[in-house]
């Protein structure tokens, strides 16, 4: 299964639990995004979003790669490529999550600096380069993709990944459960 169709059966199921009622935020014209219900909100106004496919191309990774002078597994790209949303709360075997989004240009931008932090601690550290994508609740972990080979794992800042999850991302997002 592709990354894409695993993130859609996720957004439906999320949406299907929240009664498909979008959820709302207040808006910021200094944090815009595609998300937005409304075309013409108005500052402080509390409007409502939902995630949605992104459509223009980013070279994001691609920088990502070159700063890290190596090739960055394809499943991380499909995964912060395809959707612009906020964060995400769900469900898995092991425990809650929130899978983190990117809500705009900027925001996809200040992920690749801090993926970059975080490979910078994995090269110091001499560990294999991983790549975040959701947050572990209520501990300060986290679950990522081992470049390597894509598959997911649990690990904490500055560490060793720690337990395996699924063989790769499609697997692990197919597992989850919105909450």
């Amino acid at each position: 299964m592709q990354i894409s169709d695993a993130l859609d059966n996720f957004v439906t199921a999320w949406q299907a639990f929240h009664d498909n009622t979008p959820p709302t935020i207040t808006y910021d014209s200094e944090w815009p995004s595609h998300c937005y219900n409304t075309s013409s909100p108005q500052e402080g106004e509390i409007v409502s979003w939902q995630p949605r496919k992104q459509t223009i191309a980013c070279d994001v990774f691609t920088r990502l790669g070159e700063a890290l002078e190596t090739t960055i597994h394809p499943d991380i790209i499909a995964y912060y490529t395809y959707l612009w949303s906020d964060h995400l709360d769900a469900a898995a075997p092991d425990g809650d999550l929130t899978l983190l989004q990117v809500w705009n240009e900027e925001d996809i931008e200040r992920l690749r600096a801090n993926l970059i932090g975080h490979a910078m601690v994995k090269v110091k550290k001499k560990l294999p380069l991983t790549l975040f994508f959701a947050c572990t609740e209520p501990d300060d972990g986290m679950l990522s993709l081992l470049n390597d080979d894509g598959s997911i794992w649990l690990e904490y800042p500055g560490k060793k990944p720690v337990k395996k999850i699924a063989e790769n991302l499609s697997e692990f997002l197919n597992q989850l459960t919105p909450r």
